[in-house]
């Protein structure tokens, strides 16, 4: 058995087995929650730089496949596999890997990928455990090392404490496409959305394209003279990771496209983006929302939906409030039912609303969907009116 560590800010480190790639990876330790979509999981951008430690206690049962991925990699193209399937943890911690794959869309198993994508994991540790010291301690940085990237403790504790912490990271750059691409819809394209990539999963271009969208994903650098070149009816604003109080040029841009009255829709990193753009101030949560399964109640219809969610950031706000802003009154109009964190912001003239959960559903639950429908309506409603030829 090849030996790994995982090895915390605060000193603890738990020893199993090596899984994945063999060698050292150092970010910030968080726990998810969902039970399955592990590829979703691991593919998804807002990862980037987090080592996952899963609660699930068996990992890796369907395998891998060439159609779940949910990250496009370089420049919006499928990477040099032919799929969608770039992994963005830094790397992944797991109780039990399963021996053998079962599902009739696998190609290849889990391990066999992370060893491919040099994602660096390890196995066999009581995850149980770790997830309790995050949620008692705060996400902290953290290593999983193996192979000749072993050392004695102190010294191993010192490689992870040096390390960039996540708060006052400016990730999206990093995870954004170099220049762009275009996604049809299948039938008749009724609008045109432009989508600022800020890690972008895949499905979200997609969600747009079934209701007849034609979505063009623009870099994060994107400027205003662009999208109006686009004579885009909407503009998108996507999950993605990092401090979202770095992002001064995206909440710049967000500004000048609600001067111009265009219909904007975000979500996570987005809802952050938004908030900013509307006043409101963002802080690092204690160990953030990473799942499947997290309750988040609309305040304006008391319906309960579940989310699935990525973000270790939120914004500041209560339950209902409502509050002026250089584009007219606006409100928290979600809040998670757990711990009351905001979970969505909007105008009250509906030009521009966000949430912070991931509504296409890849992992997980459809409650959310409608948003993709709420937007094609404002979209809908502009044209009727002739607010946008």
């Amino acid at each position: 058995m090849n030996t790994a560590v995982l090895v915390l800010e605060n000193g603890q480190v738990f020893t199993g087995r090596a899984w994945g790639a063999v060698g050292e990876t150092l970010g910030e330790a968080v726990f998810c929650t969902a039970m399955t979509g592990y590829q979703e999981t691991l593919t998804d951008p807002s990862y980037h730089r987090q080592i996952v430690v899963a609660t699930a206690p068996q990992i890796g049962n369907t395998g891998w496949n060439t159609e779940d991925g949910e990250s496009t990699g370089s420049a919006g193209s499928a990477d040099e596999t032919g799929d969608s399937g770039k992994i963005w943890v830094a790397g992944y911690a797991v109780r039990n890997p399963t021996r053998r794959v079962s599902n009739w869309r696998a190609t290849t198993s889990l391990d066999d990928e992370l060893v491919r994508q040099g994602i660096v994991g390890i196995a066999g540790i009581d995850t149980r455990t770790v997830v309790r010291i995050l949620r008692d301690h705060g996400s902290m940085k953290a290593g999983v090392f193996s192979g000749a990237a072993l050392a004695d403790h102190d010294e191993l504790i010192s490689r992870v404490r040096n390390q960039p912490s996540m708060k006052g990271a400016n990730l999206a750059g990093e995870v954004t496409t170099d220049s762009g691409y275009v996604v049809e819809p299948a039938g008749e394209t009724r609008f045109t959305v432009a989508a600022l990539d800020l890690g972008i999963k895949t499905n979200t271009p997609r969600m747009f394209a079934e209701r007849g969208v034609r979505v063009h994903v623009l870099p994060s650098s994107v400027d205003l003279a662009t999208i109006r070149d686009l004579d885009a009816d909407g503009v998108f604003l996507s999950n993605g990771p990092g401090d979202p109080a770095t992002a001064d040029a995206m909440v710049n841009l967000t500004r000048e496209v609600l001067g111009e009255n265009i219909p904007l829709f975000g979500i996570c990193f987005g809802n952050q983006i938004l908030g900013r753009a509307l006043g409101r101030n963002t802080y690092k949560m204690k160990f953030g929302h990473r799942g499947i399964n997290i309750p988040v109640i609309d305040h304006a219809t008391g319906k309960v939906s579940i989310t699935a969610q990525n973000h270790g950031f939120a914004l500041e706000g209560e339950a209902g409030e409502e509050f002026d802003t250089d584009f007219g009154r606006a409100r928290v109009s979600h809040v998670c039912a757990n711990d009351g964190t905001v979970e969505g912001v909007e105008l009250l003239s509906g030009r521009a609303f966000s949430v912070q959960y991931h509504p296409e559903a890849a992992a997980g639950p459809h409650d959310a969907a409608y948003l993709f429908d709420k937007f094609v309506t404002l979209l809908e409603g502009d044209r009727a009116q002739g607010t946008r030829a």
